[in-house]
């Protein structure tokens, strides 16, 4: 009895030892087991960052790209472009500038002559068609001066027959004098109109060149590195067109005009060239009239 009384004492014991030897063991488990959740954690978080980081250069937009606005792209444009593109600005401006001015000095040519020739409508006389007009600037003021200078000159020659073809000749002078006025800066509208677009492709060539150029210095092909340098060529070209297109519409639409109002001026010398037949007619009928009462 004593023995197994011993033994059960001492087999006791030995489970004792080996449960408080195992419980500081147990305990450091227990704690690493607490701390791998939290370890895991911020990997899943680093692990959902790193797709987000990745988004970035894709999903937003860089700031470079997004500062691409046509003024910003101004400023950053070489030296080259921007002469390109301020020379264009300044074309555009020339050419808005016409066409305002001609609109306004055509308007006023139209009325004047319209309004002249209706004066004269019931004239019978190169002098009563002076009187009535109260414009002596006028084209058919000019033309009716020059009948009557014409024909003033002429009053001592044995015969008139040539007064109607110098008065002729006068006319023309005068219509093309006033054609070549109003035919005044057309010429920088065809000059706009053709050379813009190739101007505006210089500076697109030379644009594209600088943004080779910058990325063979980078050693990138991204598109925060190309993009700034094309889309500054490809204003150039825009800009040339905006210049160019407005330009040839308003040639085209004044050169209209302009053949309207020379068809008026046209009128306007054959009224003057009427009433200088009359008056030679009528002197005539008088110089006939005076010969048969002398005789």
């Amino acid at each position: 009895m004593k023995l197994s009384k011993t033994r059960s004492i001492a087999v006791a014991l030995v489970a004792a030892v080996l449960m408080a030897q195992a419980a500081p063991i147990v305990a450091q488990q227990a704690p690493a087991q607490q701390v791998q959740p939290g370890a895991a954690a911020p990997t899943t978080t680093a692990a959902q960052a790193l797709p987000a980081s990745g988004t970035t250069p894709s999903g937003s937009v860089s700031p470079g790209l997004a500062e691409l606005s046509p003024w910003s792209m101004f400023l950053q444009a070489d030296i080259v472009v921007k002469a390109v593109m301020v020379g264009l600005a300044l074309a555009s401006v020339i050419t808005w500038t016409i066409l305002i001015a001609k609109k306004i000095e055509l308007g006023r040519a139209r009325w004047r002559l319209r309004t002249a020739l209706k004066s004269i409508a019931e004239a019978r006389s190169m002098s009563e068609a002076q009187l009535a007009l109260g414009d002596k600037t006028s084209p058919l003021s000019m033309l009716l001066t020059a009948a009557l200078r014409e024909a003033r000159i002429s009053a001592g020659l044995a015969s008139d027959e040539g007064i109607k073809e110098r008065a002729a000749s006068s006319f023309s002078e005068i219509v093309r004098a006033e054609s070549r006025h109003m035919r005044h800066g057309m010429g920088f509208l065809a000059t706009i109109g053709a050379t813009a677009p190739f101007i505006g492709l210089f500076g697109t060539v030379w644009g594209i060149m600088n943004s080779f150029i910058g990325i063979s210095k980078s050693q990138t092909t991204n598109l925060a590195v190309v993009a700034p340098g094309i889309a500054e060529a490809l204003l150039a070209t825009a800009i040339g067109l905006v210049a160019a297109i407005p330009a040839v519409i308003i040639y085209n639409h004044f050169s209209r005009e302009i053949k309207v109002y020379l068809e008026m001026v046209a009128r306007a010398a054959g009224a003057a060239g009427r009433l200088l037949s009359r008056d030679l007619d009528r002197s005539h009928g008088s110089g006939g009239r005076h010969a048969r009462a002398a005789e």
